[in-house]
């Protein structure tokens, strides 16, 4: 797609987790080599990839900027088949861009996950930021996945009281006990 790339999808990630975290969205944008502008930019071209009538749709839009996953597995949840896409970004090594697509090429869910061979230190060993991704914090004993309601964001709530908030399914606050 003209315009975006893998980089730029970057930038347009982090448009939702500045929100919650601009420091980390303010030390990234350099080791992406851009600036607020070209991330503004790389968000105003995804938006308008989406709202373009004869603009692809589902998971022909993550292809046409993406490119071919690196990756691609089958994915059955009760009697329904998905197609679980991933690709590398470069801002973060240790992660993929998950897009999980029905056969048609519906998505049903797009997130961050944790690539195999991770250096990521289990989540057990404590939680971190920018580095643990939903599944990662969710399989801690007795962890309750909620739905804020909110399309990119999660969130985990552990049995002590602690939440875990995520957007895109990476990390981006821990909130202790009340």
């Amino acid at each position: 797609m003209r315009g975006l790339g893998r980089r730029e999808f970057c930038l347009v990630l982090l448009r939702r987790m500045a929100d919650t975290r601009p420091d980390l969205v303010a030390d990234a944008l350099p080791r992406l080599g851009a600036d607020r502008a070209q991330a503004r930019a790389a968000h105003r071209r995804w938006q308008a990839l989406g709202h373009a009538p004869r603009g692809p749709r589902g998971l022909a839009a993550q292809l046409a900027v993406l490119g071919p996953p690196a990756e691609r597995d089958e994915v059955r949840t009760g009697d329904l088949l998905l197609v679980a896409h991933r690709w590398p970004l470069p801002l973060w090594p240790h992660l993929r861009w998950e897009v999980l697509a029905d056969p048609g090429g519906e998505v049903l869910a797009q997130q961050l996950v944790r690539a195999a061979g991770s250096p990521v230190p289990p989540a057990s060993a404590g939680l971190l930021v920018w580095e643990h991704v939903v599944a990662d914090v969710a399989a801690l004993p007795g962890a309750a996945a909620a739905d804020p309601g909110v399309p990119p964001r999660w969130e985990v709530h552990l049995p002590d009281g602690t939440r875990a908030r995520f957007v895109w399914g990476l990390l981006q606050q821990v909130d202790p006990p009340a």
